[in-house]
């Protein structure tokens, strides 16, 4: 005889599943109890929204004014060479000095330079040398503002909450990613680039606000001894010598290099392949977003490192297969589809290479390392720009992007057979931080060389 189920066990049930969820929300977003960071994540998301709309802008509207994938990949160089150039330098000031002053002071460059961009080109007399230099001093001011900000996120939620925090930072960015592009792609087909340029500056306010709000009572510890020469080969040298570190640091860099121009090249994509415009290239760059938020909140949602080492190569393959058959398509619908997975593959390598360095460095390195970090994932992809708009001029813009997504799946793979040999090192790293208990899980990233 089928037994029944009474109304209120069904209410039970349902108590229980609501509880699951609550819990489950609450471990997903348990950085923003702190009030710091509350400030700071609310402040960037508007800010990143106009940061986007600005790359986007930016991106268009040398397209129009050139038709040129050259310069495209020449302004992308232009812009975050100077991170590669300076990030040893940025470094050695996110560990000496105020993280939280460096910050304001990006933050207020930042700024600056968006207005004035605006102001350019809402006059009209806007020309692609003014767009070189405007992008390169960005570049100089994100050199230094990449590994303060990266390092000033324990200052505001402590070791226990590190993790989380470092995921839903790459959340906010997605999110921006999403909206930013929609925006622009409206803003741009209806009143021109100039306006995203002017909500791009405007939207600094919301984040400066949030860092003079803050109330810090910890700061985690700056280098004070040596001097910077010595402090810079420092930290090149836990590098270096320091295998999980080393690995990680190189594999992102590699990804970087061959596959991240593909944002670049978008504009190729949605013009010349996919025959469309503005807004068919803010649907583009806002799918990649749509994947990169997945990515970033399945990465919120752990609780620990358990596993991330494995999601490192996987995720690089992925994202690199992803690539291979956005290449293949000609339709938008199919192209914003595949570039879901794109995006999550690429955050999830991002968020979890992130994650392993911050709990594997010491505080007092912490900042150099981060600058390392920028260096090899932001850094090498100017490199990869010019070489893959000169690349594309020749052999066109899908070759370009599947020769980047084949280079992905290489450099996933070799990570992939050396993994099993890089767990005793991380192991004593994570605990000497005290950002573990017991053992940590087999599959980190660590070798013994």
């Amino acid at each position: 005889m089928a037994e029944t189920v009474t109304s209120s066990e069904l209410r039970e049930a349902r108590n229980t599943e609501d509880q699951k969820a609550r819990i489950g929300l609450r471990t997903t977003l348990r950085a923003l109890r702190h009030r710091n960071f509350q400030l700071f994540f609310g402040g960037q998301l508007i800010s990143l929204v106009g940061t986007w709309m600005q790359n986007i802008a930016q991106d268009w509207l040398v397209y129009r004014l050139t038709g040129s994938s050259l310069l495209l990949g020449t302004v992308a160089f232009v812009s975050q060479i100077p991170i590669f150039l300076l990030a040893p330098v940025a470094g050695i000031v996110a560990d000496r000095w105020n993280r939280h002053r460096i910050v304001i002071a990006t933050q207020t460059t930042s700024m600056v330079l968006a207005l004035t961009l605006a102001t350019l080109t809402l006059s009209g007399k806007i020309r692609i040398w003014e767009i070189m230099v405007i992008a390169s001093l960005l570049g100089v001011v994100n050199a230094f503002d990449i590994p303060a900000r990266q390092a000033f996120l324990i200052d505001m939620v402590g070791r226990d909450d590190l993790l989380n925090a470092i995921a839903l930072n790459s959340s906010m960015f997605n999110s921006a990613r999403i909206i930013g592009p929609a925006i622009a792609g409206i803003l741009v087909a209806s009143v021109g680039e100039g306006w995203c340029f002017f909500a791009n500056g405007i939207s600094y306010i919301a984040v400066i606000t949030g860092l003079l709000l803050m109330r810090l009572t910890r700061q985690a510890a700056l280098q004070k001894h040596g001097s910077p020469l010595e402090n810079m080969i420092e930290g090149f040298r836990f590098a270096r010598h320091t295998a999980p570190v080393r690995a990680l640091l190189l594999l992102i860099g590699f990804v970087s290099l061959a596959a991240m121009p593909y944002t670049v090249l978008m504009p190729i994509f949605a013009g010349r392949i996919l025959h469309g415009g503005a807004r068919q290239l803010g649907m583009l760059m806002g799918a990649t977003g749509i994947g990169a938020l997945l990515g970033a909140l399945t990465l919120a949602s752990k609780t620990n490192v358990s596993g991330l080492g494995k999601w490192v190569w996987m995720a690089a393959t992925g994202f690199g297969s992803s690539l291979i058959l956005f290449t293949l398509s000609r339709h938008l619908w199919l192209s914003l589809a595949l570039l879901i997975p794109t995006g999550f593959g690429m955050m999830v390598q991002m968020g979890a290479t992130n994650t392993l360095l911050q709990v594997m460095v010491p505080d007092r390195l912490r900042g150099r390392v981060m600058s390392l970090y920028s260096m090899m994932f932001i850094g090498m992809g100017p490199i990869g720009a010019l070489v893959g708009g000169a690349l594309a001029a020749r052999i066109g813009a899908p070759w370009t992007v599947a020769i980047g997504g084949l280079t992905c799946l290489a450099g996933g793979t070799i990570f992939a057979r050396r993994l099993p040999a890089m767990r005793g090192v991380a192991r004593q790293l994570i605990l000497a931080q005290g950002m573990g208990t017991g053992d940590p899980p087999a599959s980190l990233p660590v070798s013994r060389s």
